[in-house]
């Protein structure tokens, strides 16, 4: 794994206190990585992100840490998903191996909360005291396997959003700034037009709820209509709230869903209309990656010329390593991950700063 295992002992000690001055309700220091929160709201796509303007000089190159990175860097939880499901490494240590990569943020799975998920409230308790003592944030977490948001019948909604409210407490709790949601009508009944409807009513109906905790609820595209990016818009704009964003994936964009034990993706959808599609509602941003060629690139994405796209809309907030290959380990996926996100957010600071 490299260095990835290393971190500077100052660097634990002052972002543990900071993180410990959080929970305590006390303001962190600047440059720390406590929990975050929106720092106001807008409508969709023009709420503050997480972490905006922040820096710091890990890994970097001299004199980088003086300029604002064009973007920060998180680690998803699925990234590690073959060791949790393999029993091979506890959920509660999530945030340890995200800080032995030099990671401040990371983003949860629902699928990775134990016993009553979100309601395991000494889990949740562990989960919050263990992060803090890491000095990394916790941002958000992604919920799966809820009821559908976009049910035809207003009643089976209603039941829907009820269904997603435990994850709003959880991350409030957990000091998150959203949940993720899967918005993706899950049958084939209706026009677009009415499945706009249906989810868009959804989702405000959630939006409303986790207003009052202080908590975004963000839709990625995850496959079928939620991939075509021009759909998932209009579904957005229709919410008609604050609290409602998008979470770009770079990966997420099969309209036909991939048969299982494949890697196909995006043959359906232009991703990069997908993401600059999505970009003006994104609070959260996931960097899929399956492989790398011997030069260290994806091998399906180009990661140039999407994160060029992300950060001309303006976002300068967390990107998500979403690391799901299989040919590597998952840890060794996650540093060239890592590697490949400071290489390509090195020449996005250097060009924005030549640029003056």
């Amino acid at each position: 794994m490299g260095d990835a295992g290393q971190v500077g002992s100052s660097r634990r000690t002052f972002l543990g206190a900071a993180a410990a001055l959080v929970l305590q309700g006390l303001p962190a220091p600047r440059g720390s990585a406590g929990c975050f929160s929106l720092a106001s709201a807008a409508p969709a796509g023009g709420s503050k992100v997480p972490g905006n303007g922040e820096t710091r000089g890990d890994g970097e190159t001299p004199g980088a840490a003086l300029r604002p990175k064009a973007f920060k860097i998180s680690l998803t939880q699925g990234s590690l998903h073959r060791e949790l499901l393999a029993s091979r490494l506890d959920p509660l240590d999530f945030a340890k191996v995200a800080n032995g990569f030099g990671i401040d943020a990371i983003e949860y799975v629902s699928q990775f909360f134990p016993g009553k998920g979100a309601g395991n409230k000494a889990f949740l308790s562990e989960l919050k005291r263990r992060a803090a003592g890491e000095g990394v944030a916790s941002l958000l977490i992604r919920v799966d396997g809820e009821a559908d948001l976009g049910a035809a019948a207003r009643k089976a909604r209603q039941r829907a959003v009820d269904s997603y409210k435990k994850w709003v407490d959880a991350a409030a709790f957990l000091g998150c700034h959203a949940i993720r949601v899967d918005a993706s009508p899950a049958g084939g009944r209706g026009s677009e037009d009415e499945r706009t409807n249906w989810v868009s009513d959804g989702l405000h109906r959630l939006a409303e709820f986790s207003d009052g905790r202080g908590i975004d609820v963000l839709v990625e595209n995850q496959g079928g209509l939620s991939s075509k990016g021009s759909w998932l818009t209009e579904v957005l704009s229709a919410v008609k709230h604050p609290r409602c964003g998008s979470a770009p994936d770079f990966g997420g964009f099969d309209l036909v869903p991939a048969s299982a034990g494949t890697t196909a993706v995006g043959a359906a959808y232009d991703r990069y209309k997908g993401v600059r599609e999505l970009m003006p509602f994104a609070r959260a941003v996931s960097a899929r990656a399956w492989d790398f060629d011997p030069r260290g690139d994806e091998t399906k994405i180009n990661y140039g010329q999407m994160l060029e796209i992300v950060t001309s809309a303006g976002y300068h907030g967390y990107v998500g390593i979403a690391y799901t290959g299989d040919r590597l380990s998952e840890r060794a996926g996650i540093e060239r991950a890592k590697l490949l996100l400071e290489r390509v957010r090195e020449q996005l600071s250097t060009r924005a700063e030549r640029r003056g």
